[in-house]
């Protein structure tokens, strides 16, 4: 059903139908490593859209949370074989649309199987527990129940991964969903509404509206009878989204980004933190709110340390991302390209390698930009302190620990942290005093466990965490339950 001319109009989903737009506004979806390549038209969505989705997903919901566990596992299995019978169309789909490298692609779509079978088995784990009482005789335990409709807002840069790892447990434990992606992936998402129908995900259980934020996706946040919103984006519009929640009394998570960083001490391993700091950095240029963007190295080092980065980042291959060999392929739009051009213009830093323009074939069309290491940056400057979402590591030197962690904790975000060390001492101080969700010690700053926790401190999440056990808390509620003889 997905269009493949270039002038089609992309469908909502809703009800378990593929749904032309009301509004007739569209806009253009192109392939950032090339953007004379026209994907599709999306549609600019409108509250009316918003509501029959809603209003398909507060139908389905009594028949879906009767269901057994068993059955809603089965159907969540069905769907990842979908997925996996047509992972390297979706791949494909991912590294045209997004900009993602093929590489990396495949290997998002691959986790996204492992998700859906992970939550499968979460739909058949226990719904409770029992609590002794204190009265004589009686019985008390706790049920789960789930929340209802659930809204989902997602980006465009795990455009299968995080609408997964969002909608699988929601959907296992019983809730019903609807969808409102990044209007620059709003292909993919059509595929995966495409792969859920195949899977018999029963109408709508599962839901996807297109369109923008500022709309739609304020329609869906606001709609009645959705009782939870699980957004990932940026701060600016996911205090907005909690502010909204907040008010209407609704459990919502926001994750909101980061300013990772890794800490490379005077006994580390250089050679494996050089290759972590890099891949992490570089990696589908800088655009995961995990990447790497700053490093703190001990002054001892800093000079065999960045030897080691210049040289790895010159070794990138630059190329368009549908080559196996690439890794770090273009930013997602002109404005991103404009906004990191902005950051690097700033006086902060000398530059190691890297931050001029890409030209001529294969650049020419896309929105690319040289891979870019900086040193001696001013903690305080832009560089330092915002997501830019590029291809951008800025370093920073220091005497000890104690500095070090001063200079990582510098920020108003708190998401994922490693430390490269060999002392056991360092290590625990480290992991004490780090204020980030996700911390490491000699490994990257990227790499996620669909089965554990995620989230953030600070500006980077509202503090609720997703996937693994995590999710359960999200998605459900307590009843507590006393029978009494």
């Amino acid at each position: 059903m997905t269009p493949t001319d270039a002038q089609a109009v992309l469908p909502h989903y809703i009800a378990g139908a593929f749904q032309n737009e009301t509004s007739g506004e569209t806009f253009t979806d192109v392939n950032p490593s090339d953007s004379r390549d026209v994907i599709a038209r999306v549609p600019a969505g409108d509250p009316e859209d918003m509501a029959r989705a809603v209003d398909a997903a507060a139908t389905a919901l009594t028949g879906w949370r009767r269901r057994t566990g068993s059955d809603r596992a089965n159907i969540l299995y069905s769907w990842a074989e979908a997925i996996d019978a047509r992972a390297e169309e979706i791949a494909q789909a991912v590294c045209r649309e997004v900009g993602k490298p093929i590489r990396e692609a495949r290997g998002e779509v691959g986790r996204c199987v492992v998700i859906l079978r992970y939550y499968a088995g979460d739909a058949v784990r226990s719904k409770g527990e029992v609590v002794p009482a204190m009265k004589e005789g009686a019985l008390q335990f706790t049920l789960r129940d789930p929340l209802g409709v659930v809204g989902l807002i997602t980006p465009w840069n795990f455009p299968v991964a995080i609408p997964l790892w969002k909608a699988a447990p929601a959907l296992a434990f019983g809730n019903t969903v609807v969808l409102k992606p990044a209007e620059q992936s709003s292909q993919v998402a059509i595929l995966l509404a495409e792969t859920a129908e195949k899977a018999g995900v029963p109408a709508g259980v599962f839901n996807v509206v297109l369109g923008s934020g500022s709309v739609v996706g304020e329609a869906l946040v606001r709609a009645e009878p959705v009782r939870g919103v699980s957004f990932t984006g940026s701060v600016a519009v996911g205090s907005q989204v909690a502010a909204i929640c907040a008010e209407r009394n609704i459990r919502y998570q926001t994750e909101m980004g980061g300013k990772n960083v890794v800490i490379v001490r005077p006994d580390a391993d250089l050679d494996l933190a050089a290759d972590l700091t890099v891949a992490g950095a570089m990696g589908y240029a800088g655009q995961k709110c995990t990447a790497t963007s700053r490093a703190i190295v001990d002054r001892r080092v800093e000079e065999d340390f960045l030897a080691r980065v210049q040289k790895r980042v010159q070794g990138l291959a630059l190329a368009p991302v549908t080559d196996a060999a690439v890794s770090v392929g273009p930013v997602i739009s002109e404005a991103s390209r404009e906004r990191v051009r902005s950051a690097l213009a700033s006086p902060s830093g000398d530059r190691v390698v890297g931050g001029g323009d890409l030209e001529g074939d294969p650049f020419a069309h896309g929105f690319f930009i040289e891979p870019t290491v900086l040193r001696g940056v001013d903690p305080d400057s832009e560089v330092a302190q915002e997501e830019l979402f590029g291809p951008v590591l800025s370093t920073f030197t220091a005497d000890d620990l104690d500095e070090a962690l001063s200079l990582a904790n510098r920020t108003r975000y708190g998401l994922s942290a490693s430390l490269f060390t060999r002392d056991v001492g360092e290590m625990l101080s480290y992991i004490d005093r780090i204020q980030v969700g996700l911390v490491r010690v000699n490994g990257d700053t990227t790499g996620v466990d669909p089965h554990a926790p995620f989230g953030g401190f600070k500006s980077s999440s509202s503090g609720s965490r997703e996937q693994g056990s995590a999710a359960r808390e999200f998605y459900t509620e307590v009843k507590t339950v006393q029978v009494n003889p």
